[in-house]
C-alpha cells in the first residue's frame, strides 16, 4: 500500500529542505517526550523553536538538545529570549550561551519590545556572520496593525541584513499579525506581501489547521509553515500531500 500511495503523491522537497519547511513549536517538552515525538515525526520536521523564553527555565536542556541533534533537527531559542537579553544589554552573553549549547540557528524578533529597526537589522547582520538567522516581522500586540507596505519594507530590509528567511508573526494562537483576532487570514495583506517578497523566503506562522489549509491551497505543498504544534506534524504533512479531506481534491491523480 505504501509504495502505491507514495508514487501518486505531489512532489515534496526533501531534507535538508530549502523550501517547504515545517517549523515546530516546542513549549517545554521533556527529554522523553522529545524522543517519542521525533521517533515518529522527524522526517517532516525541519527546525524546532523552543518557544518564548522557555529554554531558560527548562530542566535537562542539554539532554533534550542532544536528542534533537541525534535526529539532525536544528533548534533555536524563541525570539522573546533574545529580546530579554537585549533589554538587559547582554547580547554578547546571549551569543556565549548559544555557543555553549552548540546552536547554529537564531531568531531575531521585536514583537514584544520596541527595538529600533536599524538596531534590529544591525543585530541580524552581526548574528548572521555566525548563525543561520530567522527574523520575525509583526507585533504580538493585537492592537498594533502594520499596513502592507510596512510589512514589505521591514521584510526586505531584514533579508538584506542577512536573514535566511523572515517569519510572519501570528503568535502560538494564530490570532495576531497576519491573522485577525478570530484566526481568519488577512488575505489581502498576504497577497500584497507576495507581490514583492518571494514565497520561499517567508515562514508563515500557522498553528491552526484552517490556516495551514489556506497557505497550502495558495502556495502549494512546499510552502514554509511555522509554529506547528508538535502533535500536529503528521497531520500537517497529510494536508501537504492531499491525504486529508481539506486538500485531497488539489492533488488527486489517476
Amino acid at each position: 500500500m505504501l509504495d502505491f500511495v507514495i508514487r501518486r503523491l505531489p512532489a515534496r522537497s526533501v531534507k535538508p529542505r530549502e523550501v517547504g519547511l515545517t517549523m515546530v513549536m516546542d513549549k517545554g517538552l521533556s527529554v522523553q517526550e522529545t524522543e517519542n515525538f521525533l521517533s515518529v515525526a522527524h522526517p517532516y520536521v525541519d527546525v524546532v523553536k523552543l518557544g518564548f523564553g522557555s529554554a531558560a527555565i527548562s530542566p535537562n536542556l542539554k539532554e533534550k538538545l542532544s536528542v534533537y541533534r541525534r535526529y539532525e533537527v536544528p533548534v533555536y531559542f524563541g525570539g522573546s529570549l533574545l529580546e530579554w537579553f537585549y533589554a538587559h544589554q547582554a547580547v554578547d552573553e546571549y551569543e556565549r550561551i548559544l555557543k555553549d549549547f552548540g546552536l547554529t540557528y537564531v531568531e531575531v524578533s521585536d514583537g514584544t519590545l520596541e527595538i529600533p529597526h536599524e538596531e534590529k537589522c544591525r543585530l541580524i547582520e552581526q548574528l548572521a556572520r555566525t548563525y543561520t538567522v530567522f527574523s520575525e516581522v509583526g507585533s504580538k500586540d493585537a492592537d498594533k496593525i502594520l499596513p502592507p507596505y510596512k510589512w514589505i519594507e521591514l521584510m526586505k530590509r531584514e533579508l538584506n541584513a542577512g536573514s535566511r528567511m523572515v517569519i510572519a508573526e501570528a503568535r502560538e494562537g494564530g490570532n495576531v499579525g497576519i491573522y485577525r483576532g478570530t484566526g481568519e487570514v488577512r488575505q489581502g495583506l498576504v497577497e500584497e506581501i507576495l507581490t514583492q517578497i518571494p514565497a520561499e523566503k517567508i515562514i508563515w506562522e500557522a498553528p491552526n489547521k484552517s490556516q495551514q489549509v489556506f497557505f497550502i491551497k495558495l502556495l502549494g505543498p512546499n510552502v514554509n509553515l511555522g509554529n506547528i504544534p508538535y502533535q500536529e506534524v503528521i497531520a500537517l504533512e497529510t494536508l501537504r500531500v492531499g491525504l486529508r479531506g481539506d486538500t485531497m481534491r488539489m492533488f488527486l491523480v489517476s
